[in-house]
């Protein structure tokens, strides 16, 4: 007994101590990475998922498999799918947010017929993956709202044979759950900020949407990933890089707010020197950033400066001495790895989805010939080794762009 009570003592001290990591976590995506880590960690699970409320259904938002992902990094393509699921009794997910009771299921596939839900096989039969044991639990605000539905799939034992979660699990799980629900409305409320102040930059640029923001922010975080991974860079600083990258991503373009709305809504060709106004949006960007003690202004400063730079040299706004110059001259362009990693990373991105989407003045260009123009302009636009690495993760560039269509 005593051993017993020693052990929850050490699982509730571990579990309050990853629940103060979550509120450290700005980014939506990242944060939901994390509460899917640091549950399966603490249950010994296989794989996991998390459903998040939208739109009164339950929306597949994130998803890990030590066993399906271990050798596949392309496994993030699925965390771009837009499945949904009914917030009612007939599912496992369903019936946990109708209820908001959490759930233990010994083996999915010998569930009672008198259980009011049922187990959908699917995702098991396109995988080749056997779910056994699960652990649902709901996700809920401050307020007791629901926010979404963490499900934990196939506990391990010391063999890797799936076994059933305890209640023990249950419960710390469920406790854990509701503050990963209230870091979850916190960074909700945080990205519902950033999509009111893209939705500013809309109104003068009707090409700066929310899907589009979401696209390069998406496919610039993909291309980082798969970049830290060759560098072997730290998971820690990999999530917390990440953390910060894709919100800053999202306003690569900030600076337009500075741009005449005569030149923005033009739709035409535009002159050389209309050109050369669009192009200061690179330097409004950046004075909206100037925070040297916040690291998260510093890498939206560095995006919205340098995103227009060519590896080659030949891009803009260059080496510039004083942004904040009445009459700014542009400088020698910035080269290779003195332009910034994360503009780089944007540049790619942004590029990509500008050409592959309508815009005002142009209809999306083929495929192919996309692919072709970022294969042309490796090593002269773009970085090489972000070209590469582009095309190796394009199975998921192409879930993204799936998932947030025009």
């Amino acid at each position: 007994m005593k051993e017993k009570k020693d052990f929850n003592k050490w699982y509730l001290n571990v579990i309050l101590e990853k629940q103060e990591k979550l509120h450290h976590i700005r980014d939506v995506n990242t944060l939901l990475d994390s509460i899917l880590f640091e549950t399966r960690t603490l249950t010994n699970s296989d794989a996991g998922s998390i459903f998040l409320v939208e739109n009164g259904k339950l929306k597949f938002s994130y998803v890990q498999n030590e066993s399906l992902f271990k050798n596949d990094f392309l496994s993030n393509k699925y965390i771009y799918s837009n499945q949904e699921i009914e917030i009612n009794k007939k599912s496992i997910a369903g019936y946990v947010a109708f209820t908001g009771k959490s759930v233990l299921i010994d083996d999915c596939y010998k569930i009672s017929k008198s259980a009011p839900y049922s187990f959908n096989p699917y995702f098991d039969e396109i995988s080749s993956y056997k779910t056994g044991s699960m652990l649902i639990v709901p996700l809920k605000t401050s307020k007791n709202d629901l926010v979404g539905v963490l499900e934990l799939i196939n506990r391990k034992d010391k063999k890797g044979k799936s076994i059933p979660f305890s209640d023990e699990q249950k419960f710390f799980i469920t406790q854990f759950a509701f503050y990963a629900g209230i870091a979850i409305e916190r960074a909700l409320l945080l990205r519902d900020v950033v999509f009111k102040m893209i939705h500013t930059t809309e109104l003068r640029d009707m090409e700066e949407t929310q899907p589009h923001v979401n696209r390069v922010s998406s496919y610039s975080v993909e291309i980082y990933q798969k970049w830290a991974e060759n560098h072997k860079v730290p998971k820690n600083e990999v999530n917390n890089f990440k953390d910060i990258f894709k919100i800053a991503a999202m306003l690569h373009d900030i600076g337009k707010v500075g741009i005449s709305d005569v030149i923005l809504k033009k739709k035409y060709t535009l002159s050389a020197e209309e050109f050369d106004i669009v192009k200061r949006h690179t330097v409004y960007g950046a004075q909206f950033f100037e925070n040297p003690h916040s690291e998260w202004d510093t890498l939206a400063y560095e995006i919205a400066l340098n995103h227009h730079e060519k590896w080659d040299g030949s891009g803009y706004p260059g080496n510039i001495k004083d942004i904040h110059e009445q009459n700014i001259k542009f400088g020698t362009g910035k080269k290779g790895l003195a332009i910034p990693l994360s503009a780089r990373i944007v540049a790619i991105a942004d590029v990509y989805d500008a050409l592959s989407c309508r815009r005002v003045y142009k209809d999306p260009w083929e495929e192919e010939k996309v692919l072709d123009y970022i294969k042309i302009e490796s090593g002269k636009q773009f970085d090489p080794e972000l070209v590469s690495i582009f095309f190796e993760i394009y199975d998921i560039i192409k879930a993204i762009m799936c998932k947030w269509k025009q």
